[in-house]
Protein backbone atom coordinates (compact mmCIF):
# COMPACT_ATOMS: atom_id res chain seq x y z
CA UNK A 1 0.00 0.00 0.00
CA UNK A 2 1.26 3.66 -0.82
CA UNK A 3 2.14 5.62 2.00
CA UNK A 4 1.60 8.83 0.94
CA UNK A 5 -1.67 10.50 -0.57
CA UNK A 6 -2.50 10.76 -3.92
CA UNK A 7 -1.19 13.75 -6.05
CA UNK A 8 -3.37 16.59 -5.81
CA UNK A 9 -3.51 20.08 -7.41
CA UNK A 10 -5.05 23.35 -6.18
CA UNK A 11 -8.33 24.32 -7.91
CA UNK A 12 -7.66 27.55 -10.59
CA UNK A 13 -7.09 30.70 -9.12
CA UNK A 14 -9.88 32.12 -11.12
CA UNK A 15 -12.35 29.45 -9.71
CA UNK A 16 -11.23 29.96 -6.31
CA UNK A 17 -11.51 33.59 -5.96
CA UNK A 18 -14.80 33.09 -7.15
CA UNK A 19 -16.16 30.80 -5.06
CA UNK A 20 -14.23 32.28 -1.85
CA UNK A 21 -17.00 35.12 -2.06
CA UNK A 22 -19.68 32.33 -1.26
CA UNK A 23 -18.03 29.40 0.28
CA UNK A 24 -17.39 32.13 3.55
CA UNK A 25 -15.90 28.75 6.04
CA UNK A 26 -13.32 28.41 3.56
CA UNK A 27 -10.03 31.58 3.74
CA UNK A 28 -7.45 29.64 1.37
CA UNK A 29 -8.54 27.42 -1.16
CA UNK A 30 -9.69 23.77 -2.18
CA UNK A 31 -7.41 20.97 -3.80
CA UNK A 32 -8.97 18.04 -6.36
CA UNK A 33 -7.22 15.02 -5.18
CA UNK A 34 -6.28 11.62 -7.47
CA UNK A 35 -7.39 10.57 -11.05
CA UNK A 36 -11.09 11.85 -9.76
CA UNK A 37 -10.46 14.98 -8.62
CA UNK A 38 -11.86 14.35 -5.52
CA UNK A 39 -12.47 17.72 -4.09
CA UNK A 40 -11.51 19.26 -0.34
CA UNK A 41 -10.77 22.18 1.51
CA UNK A 42 -6.82 23.28 1.48
CA UNK A 43 -6.37 21.60 5.00
CA UNK A 44 -5.97 18.22 3.04
CA UNK A 45 -2.45 18.81 1.96
CA UNK A 46 -1.71 19.09 6.25
CA UNK A 47 -3.64 15.93 6.90
CA UNK A 48 -4.44 14.04 4.01
CA UNK A 49 -1.89 11.87 4.50
CA UNK A 50 -2.95 10.73 7.95
CA UNK A 51 -6.62 9.92 7.07
CA UNK A 52 -5.27 7.88 3.65
CA UNK A 53 -3.22 6.01 5.69
CA UNK A 54 -5.22 4.98 8.85
CA UNK A 55 -6.05 1.72 9.43
CA UNK A 56 -9.28 0.27 10.30
CA UNK A 57 -9.71 -2.70 12.50
CA UNK A 58 -11.57 -5.62 12.15
CA UNK A 59 -13.39 -4.79 14.33
CA UNK A 60 -14.53 -1.50 13.36
CA UNK A 61 -17.53 -0.59 12.02
CA UNK A 62 -18.08 1.88 9.84
CA UNK A 63 -21.05 4.09 8.10
CA UNK A 64 -19.79 5.65 4.91
CA UNK A 65 -21.78 8.02 2.90
CA UNK A 66 -21.90 11.21 0.62
CA UNK A 67 -23.15 13.78 2.81
CA UNK A 68 -26.46 14.19 3.23
CA UNK A 69 -27.60 11.14 2.67
CA UNK A 70 -29.01 9.93 5.59
CA UNK A 71 -25.86 9.37 7.35
CA UNK A 72 -26.94 10.21 11.24
CA UNK A 73 -29.99 8.18 11.02
CA UNK A 74 -28.21 5.43 9.68
CA UNK A 75 -25.28 6.18 12.34
CA UNK A 76 -27.58 5.63 15.41
CA UNK A 77 -29.47 2.15 13.54
CA UNK A 78 -26.15 1.04 13.41
CA UNK A 79 -25.05 1.46 17.01
CA UNK A 80 -27.90 0.41 18.34
CA UNK A 81 -28.13 -2.76 16.89
CA UNK A 82 -24.29 -3.41 17.27
CA UNK A 83 -24.60 -2.82 21.16
CA UNK A 84 -27.88 -4.89 21.73
CA UNK A 85 -30.17 -1.96 21.73
CA UNK A 86 -28.66 -0.15 24.84
CA UNK A 87 -30.88 2.55 25.01
CA UNK A 88 -29.63 3.95 28.11
CA UNK A 89 -25.79 4.90 26.77
CA UNK A 90 -27.48 6.22 23.80
CA UNK A 91 -29.29 8.59 25.77
CA UNK A 92 -26.30 9.65 27.85
CA UNK A 93 -23.36 9.90 25.04
CA UNK A 94 -23.63 11.93 22.05
CA UNK A 95 -23.60 10.18 18.94
CA UNK A 96 -20.89 12.00 17.80
CA UNK A 97 -18.87 11.03 20.85
CA UNK A 98 -20.19 7.51 19.89
CA UNK A 99 -19.41 7.31 16.00
CA UNK A 100 -16.36 10.03 15.72
CA UNK A 101 -16.27 11.42 12.59
CA UNK A 102 -13.49 11.17 10.48
CA UNK A 103 -12.44 13.92 8.73
CA UNK A 104 -14.16 17.03 10.22
CA UNK A 105 -10.99 18.32 11.02
CA UNK A 106 -10.17 19.10 7.10
CA UNK A 107 -13.00 21.98 7.41
CA UNK A 108 -11.77 24.05 10.21
CA UNK A 109 -10.07 26.69 8.88
CA UNK A 110 -7.50 27.96 12.09
CA UNK A 111 -8.80 31.52 11.05
CA UNK A 112 -12.47 30.21 11.65
CA UNK A 113 -11.35 28.17 14.71
CA UNK A 114 -9.64 31.21 15.74
CA UNK A 115 -12.53 33.34 15.65
CA UNK A 116 -14.72 30.39 17.48
CA UNK A 117 -12.28 30.35 20.53
CA UNK A 118 -12.60 34.27 20.78
CA UNK A 119 -15.99 33.81 20.54
CA UNK A 120 -16.64 31.19 22.96
CA UNK A 121 -14.26 33.12 25.41
CA UNK A 122 -14.82 32.97 29.08
CA UNK A 123 -16.63 29.20 28.58
CA UNK A 124 -14.30 26.61 28.73
CA UNK A 125 -16.46 23.86 27.98
CA UNK A 126 -17.23 25.56 24.74
CA UNK A 127 -13.61 26.25 23.59
CA UNK A 128 -12.56 22.59 24.51
CA UNK A 129 -15.46 21.43 21.86
CA UNK A 130 -14.02 24.05 19.20
CA UNK A 131 -10.21 22.34 19.61
CA UNK A 132 -11.27 18.96 19.94
CA UNK A 133 -13.50 19.39 16.54
CA UNK A 134 -10.30 20.64 14.52
CA UNK A 135 -8.43 17.78 15.73
CA UNK A 136 -7.95 15.44 13.54
CA UNK A 137 -9.98 11.91 13.33
CA UNK A 138 -7.06 9.80 12.74
CA UNK A 139 -5.08 10.90 16.03
CA UNK A 140 -9.04 10.75 17.77
CA UNK A 141 -10.04 7.36 16.59
CA UNK A 142 -6.21 5.60 17.34
CA UNK A 143 -6.69 6.35 20.66
CA UNK A 144 -10.08 4.85 21.16
CA UNK A 145 -10.80 1.18 22.31
CA UNK A 146 -12.41 -1.51 20.27
CA UNK A 147 -14.49 -2.00 19.14
CA UNK A 148 -14.32 1.39 17.37
CA UNK A 149 -17.73 3.02 15.46
CA UNK A 150 -16.62 5.12 12.60
CA UNK A 151 -18.20 7.69 10.58
CA UNK A 152 -16.64 9.02 6.86
CA UNK A 153 -17.82 11.01 3.82
CA UNK A 154 -14.37 9.54 2.07
CA UNK A 155 -14.99 7.39 -0.69
CA UNK A 156 -13.59 4.21 -0.70
CA UNK A 157 -10.34 4.32 -2.93
CA UNK A 158 -9.08 7.34 -0.09
CA UNK A 159 -9.76 4.39 2.55
CA UNK A 160 -7.31 1.91 0.66
CA UNK A 161 -6.87 -0.63 3.86
CA UNK A 162 -10.54 -0.30 4.28
CA UNK A 163 -12.05 -3.54 2.51
CA UNK A 164 -9.33 -5.85 3.36
CA UNK A 165 -8.85 -5.15 6.97
CA UNK A 166 -12.41 -7.17 8.08
CA UNK A 167 -14.55 -4.06 9.29
CA UNK A 168 -17.93 -4.35 8.81
CA UNK A 169 -18.89 -1.39 6.54
CA UNK A 170 -22.45 0.00 5.43
CA UNK A 171 -22.45 2.27 2.85
CA UNK A 172 -25.96 4.63 2.32
CA UNK A 173 -26.99 6.41 -0.64
CA UNK A 174 -29.95 8.70 -1.53
CA UNK A 175 -30.85 10.11 -4.61
CA UNK A 176 -28.36 13.30 -6.12
CA UNK A 177 -31.60 15.60 -6.16
CA UNK A 178 -32.68 16.02 -2.43
CA UNK A 179 -28.74 15.30 -1.64
CA UNK A 180 -28.35 18.83 -3.00
CA UNK A 181 -31.20 20.79 -1.49
CA UNK A 182 -29.92 19.07 1.74
CA UNK A 183 -26.27 19.79 1.03
CA UNK A 184 -27.16 23.24 0.06
CA UNK A 185 -29.10 23.60 3.44
CA UNK A 186 -26.28 22.45 5.77
CA UNK A 187 -24.08 24.71 3.75
CA UNK A 188 -25.36 27.89 4.91
CA UNK A 189 -25.71 26.32 8.20
CA UNK A 190 -22.52 25.86 9.16
CA UNK A 191 -19.59 28.48 9.85
CA UNK A 192 -17.24 25.94 8.67
CA UNK A 193 -18.74 26.37 5.03
CA UNK A 194 -19.97 29.43 5.46
CA UNK A 195 -21.99 29.59 2.17
CA UNK A 196 -24.16 32.69 1.16
CA UNK A 197 -25.38 32.19 -2.29
CA UNK A 198 -28.69 31.16 -3.56
CA UNK A 199 -29.36 27.32 -4.49
CA UNK A 200 -29.15 27.46 -8.54
CA UNK A 201 -25.57 28.40 -7.84
CA UNK A 202 -24.83 25.63 -5.59
CA UNK A 203 -26.08 23.29 -7.64
CA UNK A 204 -23.99 24.40 -10.39
CA UNK A 205 -21.34 24.08 -7.70
CA UNK A 206 -22.58 20.53 -6.69
CA UNK A 207 -23.35 19.06 -10.29
CA UNK A 208 -19.79 20.22 -11.71
CA UNK A 209 -18.01 18.25 -8.44
CA UNK A 210 -16.58 21.61 -6.65
CA UNK A 211 -18.57 20.86 -3.15
CA UNK A 212 -16.68 18.59 -0.72
CA UNK A 213 -16.59 14.62 -0.96
CA UNK A 214 -17.50 14.91 -4.74
CA UNK A 215 -17.97 13.62 -7.44
CA UNK A 216 -21.16 12.55 -6.03
CA UNK A 217 -20.98 9.50 -8.78
CA UNK A 218 -17.76 8.45 -8.39
CA UNK A 219 -18.44 8.04 -4.96
CA UNK A 220 -21.56 6.20 -5.27
CA UNK A 221 -20.21 3.99 -7.90
CA UNK A 222 -17.17 3.29 -6.19
CA UNK A 223 -19.34 1.71 -3.67
CA UNK A 224 -21.58 -0.15 -5.70
CA UNK A 225 -19.35 -1.98 -7.23
CA UNK A 226 -18.54 -3.26 -4.38
CA UNK A 227 -22.03 -4.11 -3.25
CA UNK A 228 -21.17 -8.19 -3.37
CA UNK A 229 -18.18 -7.81 -0.92
CA UNK A 230 -19.31 -9.56 2.54
CA UNK A 231 -17.96 -6.82 4.54
CA UNK A 232 -20.46 -3.94 2.90
CA UNK A 233 -23.78 -3.52 3.02
CA UNK A 234 -25.21 -1.08 0.22
CA UNK A 235 -28.43 0.77 1.72
CA UNK A 236 -30.60 2.97 -0.23
CA UNK A 237 -32.16 5.99 2.02
CA UNK A 238 -35.02 5.54 -0.03
CA UNK A 239 -35.14 1.98 1.01
CA UNK A 240 -35.13 2.76 4.56
CA UNK A 241 -37.87 5.17 4.09
CA UNK A 242 -39.69 2.99 2.03
CA UNK A 243 -39.14 -0.26 4.17
CA UNK A 244 -38.24 0.33 8.07
CA UNK A 245 -38.55 -2.88 9.36
CA UNK A 246 -37.04 -5.21 6.45
CA UNK A 247 -34.22 -2.96 5.76
CA UNK A 248 -33.47 -2.97 9.74
CA UNK A 249 -33.82 -6.60 9.30
CA UNK A 250 -31.00 -6.96 6.83
CA UNK A 251 -28.99 -4.35 8.63
CA UNK A 252 -28.92 -6.24 11.58
CA UNK A 253 -28.34 -9.74 9.50
CA UNK A 254 -25.37 -8.00 8.24
CA UNK A 255 -23.97 -7.52 11.63
CA UNK A 256 -24.92 -10.51 13.20
CA UNK A 257 -27.73 -9.54 15.39
CA UNK A 258 -30.99 -10.76 15.67
CA UNK A 259 -34.02 -9.01 17.62
CA UNK A 260 -37.87 -10.01 17.72
CA UNK A 261 -40.59 -8.24 16.78
CA UNK A 262 -41.28 -6.76 19.83
CA UNK A 263 -37.62 -5.13 19.71
CA UNK A 264 -37.73 -3.80 16.41
CA UNK A 265 -40.99 -2.50 16.32
CA UNK A 266 -39.78 0.00 19.91
CA UNK A 267 -36.49 0.52 17.75
CA UNK A 268 -38.13 2.16 14.79
CA UNK A 269 -40.63 4.18 17.35
CA UNK A 270 -37.23 5.31 18.54
CA UNK A 271 -36.26 6.36 15.17
CA UNK A 272 -38.89 7.97 14.14
CA UNK A 273 -38.59 11.05 12.50
CA UNK A 274 -40.73 12.93 14.41
CA UNK A 275 -38.68 11.65 17.74
CA UNK A 276 -34.89 11.88 16.24
CA UNK A 277 -35.15 15.12 15.43
CA UNK A 278 -35.85 16.20 19.00
CA UNK A 279 -33.15 13.91 20.33
CA UNK A 280 -29.87 15.83 22.05
CA UNK A 281 -27.86 13.28 21.26
CA UNK A 282 -27.91 13.24 17.43
CA UNK A 283 -29.01 16.45 16.38
CA UNK A 284 -25.94 18.26 17.15
CA UNK A 285 -27.35 21.07 19.62
CA UNK A 286 -24.31 21.53 21.23
CA UNK A 287 -22.66 22.83 17.40
CA UNK A 288 -25.19 25.85 18.22
CA UNK A 289 -24.51 26.48 21.22
CA UNK A 290 -20.97 26.80 20.64
CA UNK A 291 -21.28 28.88 17.00
CA UNK A 292 -20.10 26.49 14.58
CA UNK A 293 -23.82 25.69 13.65
CA UNK A 294 -25.84 28.63 12.55
CA UNK A 295 -29.33 27.44 12.25
CA UNK A 296 -31.51 24.84 14.75
CA UNK A 297 -33.10 22.19 13.05
CA UNK A 298 -30.97 21.38 9.89
CA UNK A 299 -29.12 18.56 10.73
CA UNK A 300 -31.17 15.96 11.38
CA UNK A 301 -33.92 17.84 9.16
CA UNK A 302 -37.29 15.95 7.48
CA UNK A 303 -36.51 12.50 6.70
CA UNK A 304 -38.52 12.80 3.59
CA UNK A 305 -38.05 11.96 0.03
CA UNK A 306 -38.82 14.10 -2.57
CA UNK A 307 -38.07 17.66 -1.03
CA UNK A 308 -36.04 18.79 -3.80
CA UNK A 309 -39.64 19.43 -6.12
CA UNK A 310 -40.23 22.97 -3.62
CA UNK A 311 -36.59 24.34 -4.43
CA UNK A 312 -35.90 23.15 -8.06
CA UNK A 313 -36.77 25.67 -10.74
CA UNK A 314 -38.18 23.69 -13.81
CA UNK A 315 -34.73 24.55 -15.54
CA UNK A 316 -32.94 22.84 -13.11
CA UNK A 317 -35.31 20.26 -12.91
CA UNK A 318 -34.67 19.10 -16.37
CA UNK A 319 -30.73 19.64 -16.20
CA UNK A 320 -31.02 17.37 -12.79
CA UNK A 321 -33.18 15.02 -15.19
CA UNK A 322 -30.23 14.87 -17.88
CA UNK A 323 -27.51 14.95 -15.62
CA UNK A 324 -28.49 12.03 -13.91
CA UNK A 325 -29.21 10.09 -17.12
CA UNK A 326 -26.09 10.29 -18.41
CA UNK A 327 -23.96 9.34 -14.78
CA UNK A 328 -26.23 6.33 -15.20
CA UNK A 329 -25.71 5.27 -18.81
CA UNK A 330 -22.32 3.14 -17.78
CA UNK A 331 -23.91 1.65 -14.79
CA UNK A 332 -26.76 -0.91 -13.24
CA UNK A 333 -27.28 0.95 -10.11
CA UNK A 334 -30.60 1.50 -10.22
CA UNK A 335 -32.37 4.17 -7.41
CA UNK A 336 -35.29 2.29 -5.62
CA UNK A 337 -38.07 5.47 -6.47
CA UNK A 338 -38.72 7.25 -9.63
CA UNK A 339 -38.20 10.52 -7.69
CA UNK A 340 -34.38 11.13 -8.29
Amino acid sequence: MDSKIPSYQFLNSEKTEEMLKVFKGERTGWVQVGEKKWFFPYRYTEQGEGFYNFKAKSSDTWVISYPRSGTTWTQELVWLLSNNLDYETAGKIKLAERFPFLEFSMFNHPEVTKALLNWNKGDPVKQQLCKEIARPGYQLLEALPSPRFIKTHFPLSLLPNILDSGCKIVYVARNPKDVAVSWYIQNKAFITQGYIGEFPEFWNYFKNDLTAWSPYWEHLKEAWNQRNHKNLLFLFYEELQADFLSTIKRVAKFLDKSYNDEELKKLIDYLDIKNFKNNPMVNFEELQDCGILLMKGVFVRQGQNGNWKSVFSREIEEEADQWIADNLKDTDLVFPTKNQ
